[in-house]
């Protein structure tokens, strides 16, 4: 039996990355409370705050705390790159163990394979580097906004719904 593991980036990933797609929608410095984001992006409240203190401790974003507490950006959504958000809270992007900072290969050294994958890491790199977070909010339809028009025009019609133009 051959075992194959996926590549894959996780819930947490995709969760914090939508909640700063909700909040690159806002204008830099605007509080918004976990609730209203878990809502816009349909995603749970409860991870989402894990995933938040996680973002907060790496300064992407920062907490307002009492009444009206939330979180903002840090710093503006044209300056914040999906590769920040990424390895913020998955880590550093790794494909293969022979690209680990201290590689765990027999094969490391002159390696075809290593090679080939240390390509493909960089290019995937190179893509969440030059994208940012603001230019993915241009294109990006909140999950949440999309199942409540749905919900208000009711389960048999069909919503047009485009992204904003960027």
């Amino acid at each position: 039996m051959v075992w194959f593991e996926t590549m894959q980036i996780t819930r947490a990933g995709e969760y914090g990355m939508l909640g700063l797609l909700a909040l690159a929608r806002r204008p830099l410095g605007e509080v918004v409370m976990l609730d209203v984001i878990s809502r816009e992006e349909d995603v749970p409240v409860s991870f989402l705050g894990k995933i938040f203190q996680n973002l907060a401790r790496t300064g992407l974003v920062r907490s307002a705390r009492g009444s009206g507490g939330g979180f903002c950006l840090n710093r503006a959504a044209t300056e914040i790159t999906v590769l920040e958000v990424i390895e913020s809270i998955e880590g550093r992007i790794s494909f293969q163990r022979c690209l680990e900072d201290e590689p765990d290969c027999e094969h490391v050294t002159g390696c075809a394979l290593c090679g080939l994958f240390a390509e493909a890491q960089d290019r995937v790199k190179q893509v969440f580097a030059s994208t940012t977070v603001a230019a993915l909010a241009g294109r990006h339809l909140p999950g949440g906004l999309v199942k409540s028009a749905r919900l208000r025009a009711g389960a048999g019609s069909r919503i047009a719904l485009e992204p904003a133009a960027s």
